[in-house]
């Protein structure tokens, strides 16, 4: 029998968790380092930068905070914000696709901290708007940072087709081997890897053990469910819309009082098309890339036995 729909205030039993902050690399090894760990701190200064950008700086305003999870039509809504002319609005693309990769920023924000307008900026210094994974993640902490922006709380009403989503794109990139093996052979791909799967989803999600498929299956809804009931609590109605992507352009229109475009409403990153294409777009920036290097590193690895047989045997 088919299930039915739920709303986005149903719940299901959270899934025990051990220690928050205890990731495996990948879901499925035995064993797990906490994130404060030293062992942590000496990979992530192996894989920094060489020359990392300069932190932003606040041109203009933030002028709104989109707080939905994932998959509740996040890119849609950077889209639409765009034709609106908040430009630019973030997204979480931004964090592994910005031309300056910044990316390790995110790592050094810890949710539950205060974190200061001043120190959002150096990451979100250039953008007016921001939505998906920063969003979502550090909500709380950017309502207080950003007092004066306007609120959307972006939802899905199909619950079941929101969990769909999540398993054929978080669940699908947390399980990819390529990925993983790529990170330790690309220093920007480590850091994509570093931020979203042993950082961000898990926070979100509750994945303690980095086992993103559990976590969603076993989290989501009462994830959603306390994580809109966060938001609601945190700001006034006046400041705070409601939204769900099949409302389109009139009530977003109103609450940020803007013409309504006479085109349709965006609908951006679908999991069997816009998401592929992202996949793709890593796979030639990164994995590329990262097997490239690791023919260099078997290249050095046999001239180095060479040279060993020929001087020390």
């Amino acid at each position: 029998m088919a299930r039915k729909s739920s709303s986005p205030t149903q719940s299901a039993s959270p899934t025990p968790l051990t220690t928050l902050l205890k990731i495996n690399p990948l879901p499925y090894l035995a064993f797990s380092i906490p994130l404060h760990s030293p062992v942590w701190h000496l990979v992530e200064r192996l894989y920094a930068l060489p020359s990392p950008p300069a932190p932003r700086k606040r041109t203009q305003p933030m002028q709104v905070l989109c707080v939905g999870l994932p998959r509740t039509g996040t890119e849609s809504l950077q889209q639409a914000l765009l034709h609106l002319g908040y430009d630019h609005t973030y997204h979480g693309w931004d964090i592994v696709y910005d031309d300056e990769v910044h990316s390790p920023g995110w790592a050094g924000r810890r949710k539950g901290a205060v974190i200061t307008a001043a120190e959002f900026d150096e990451l979100l210094g250039h953008s007016v708007a921001v939505t998906d994974a920063a969003a979502s993640v550090f909500a709380a902490e950017m309502i207080a940072a950003y007092p004066e922006a306007k609120v959307v709380l972006n939802m899905r009403r199909d619950l079941d087709a929101w969990e769909t989503s999540l398993d054929k794109t978080l669940v699908h990139a947390n399980e990819s081997w390529g990925f993983w093996i790529a990170s330790w052979l690309d220093r920007e791909c480590f850091w994509a890897w570093h931020v979203y799967e042993r950082f961000l989803w898990p926070l979100l999600f509750r994945a303690g053990d980095g086992d993103m498929k559990r976590a969603i299956r076993g989290n989501a809804r009462w994830v959603q469910r306390e994580h809109c009931n966060m938001i609601r609590g945190l700001v006034h109605k006046d400041r705070l819309l409601e939204w769900y992507i099949e409302d389109g352009w009139e009530p977003l229109c109103k609450f940020l009082d803007k013409p309504v475009p006479k085109v349709e409403f965006p609908h951006a990153n679908a999991a069997k098309s816009g998401w592929k294409t992202r996949e793709e777009q890593c796979n030639k920036r990164w994995v590329e890339r990262a097997l490239g290097n690791l023919i260099l590193l078997g290249l050095g690895l046999v001239v180095s036995i060479v040279v060993a047989r020929m001087y020390l045997f």
